[in-house]
Parts: C-alpha cells; sequence; structure tokens
C-alpha cells in the first residue's frame, strides 16, 4: 500500500526535503514516516509520541507496510526521547508554545538538524522563542487543508533578529507575499477584530490586539 499525505503534512515533507534520519515529533498515525521512508527520503525514521497508546496506530501501519526495520517507536517528551542523530525533524499539529518548549527543552538535539513546525496557534510566540533558542526561519509556507489555513516553518541552527511585523506575520512569508497570504491575512482579521470586542467588553488591555490589527491591516493595503 502506498501513502498518501494530505495537503499539511504535504506542504510539510516538501519544506523538509530528503534526510538521513527523521524524527517525527508527536507522530501520531506515523503516516509522514511511512510516505517519507517509501519515497526514499530518508533512510530511518524515529517516531515518538507522549505514551505507548499514542503511538499504537503509527506502530501498526509501519508493521503492516513491513518497514519496522527502518522505524524506531519513542514514547517521551519530545526531542529528549530521541535516541540517534536526526538531522530532519517534524513537530507538527500542536500549539506555539508547546512546541517552542519542545524546542527549548530539547535545543542540543538539533544540532545540524532542519526542523518543520507547523503551529495551530501562537505563530507569533514560536517565531520569537525559536530566535531566542538560537535558531533562524529559513523557510516559511502556507497550506490549506481540510477547509483551515496552516502556517509552516523551517528552522535551522543560527542567530536571527525578527521586526515586530516579521514576528507577526512571518519574515519569509511577508517577503515572498505568497497567493494564499491575503487570505490568511483576512482570517487572521476577524480573530482579532472578534477578540478586541471581547477584550473591551470585559476592560482588558486591548493595545496589543490594536497593534496585531494594525500590521495585518497594513498587509492588507500593501
Amino acid at each position: 500500500m502506498k501513502i498518501a499525505l494530505d495537503k499539511r503534512l504535504e506542504a510539510a515533507c516538501r519544506m523538509l526535503g530528503k534526510c538521513e534520519c527523521l524524527a517525527d515529533i508527536g507522530a501520531d498515525h506515523g503516516r509522514l514516516g511511512a510516505y517519507m521512508l517509501q519515497n526514499g527520503l530518508c533512510r530511518f525514521a524515529q517516531l515518538t509520541d507522549c505514551s505507548d497508546a499514542s503511538l499504537h496506530k503509527a506502530r501498526r501501519l509501519i508493521y503492516g507496510l513491513g518497514l519496522s526495520d527502518r522505524v524506531e517507536f519513542l514514547v517521551g517528551d519530545g526531542l529528549e526521547a530521541l535516541r540517534r542523530p536526526a538531522d530532519g525533524v517534524v513537530i507538527a499539529g500542536m500549539g506555539g508554545q508547546t512546541i517552542a518548549g519542545i524546542l527549548e527543552r530539547g535545543r542540543e538535539k538539533l544540532s545540524g538538524a532542519r526542523a518543520i513546525l507547523q503551529p495551530n496557534v501562537a505563530q507569533r510566540e514560536l517565531r520569537l522563542r525559536v530566535c531566542r533558542a538560537g535558531l533562524r526561519i529559513v523557510d516559511e509556507d502556507l497550506a490549506f487543508d481540510g477547509g483551515r489555513l496552516y502556517v509552516l516553518m523551517a528552522v535551522e541552527e543560527g542567530e536571527m533578529f525578527l521586526e515586530e511585523e516579521e514576528a507577526e506575520i512571518g519574515p519569509v512569508l511577508l517577503r515572498r507575499n505568497p497567493p494564499l497570504l491575503a487570505e490568511y491575512a483576512r482570517f487572521r482579521l476577524r480573530v482579532a477584530r472578534k477578540a478586541l470586542r471581547g477584550a473591551v467588553r470585559s476592560a482588558e488591555d486591548a493595545r496589543p490586539l490594536e497593534k496585531q490589527i494594525a500590521i495585518w491591516e497594513g498587509l492588507q493595503c500593501e
């Protein structure tokens, strides 16, 4: 059986490219690792998740495809569970704060690696914490899948400083202006304006939201 990926994971795989050893952090069903092995995009894969039960679907898929001799299943907290160096890392489908914590706790595991991050929320915070961890954003993209837009970013070791606009939108997205960015900007504005109305009603400090809205509105005017 040949494995196919959804648009989100397909974009992550394309951004990662070939590697010797893949580490899929929070592997869930294991389809990404299976796809990369089947298509010669990696020689070995480490699939991690928080519990043995969480890895059950991945283990069943990998064994069913006859790929178990090239896969290691690891239970643990993110990068710290890895037993061998991985030059390709994927951390997808989590919140930005969760991903940032994984990177910070396992920072030494990223030496010489390219990591693909797909945060569902808190993209701005993730970008800022990536830079504070001694990593730089080398690529970004947007993927539309299942009626939702997803942000993906590739990070490697190196120094980077982000201006406020770059932290909010993404330095590479801002520079390249991909076709989906306009739609993503409209979505972010809807979310921020709704949050602003709630902040005003509850007498919360609305200045961060106002700043966020101004950045996205400025992008639409360009």
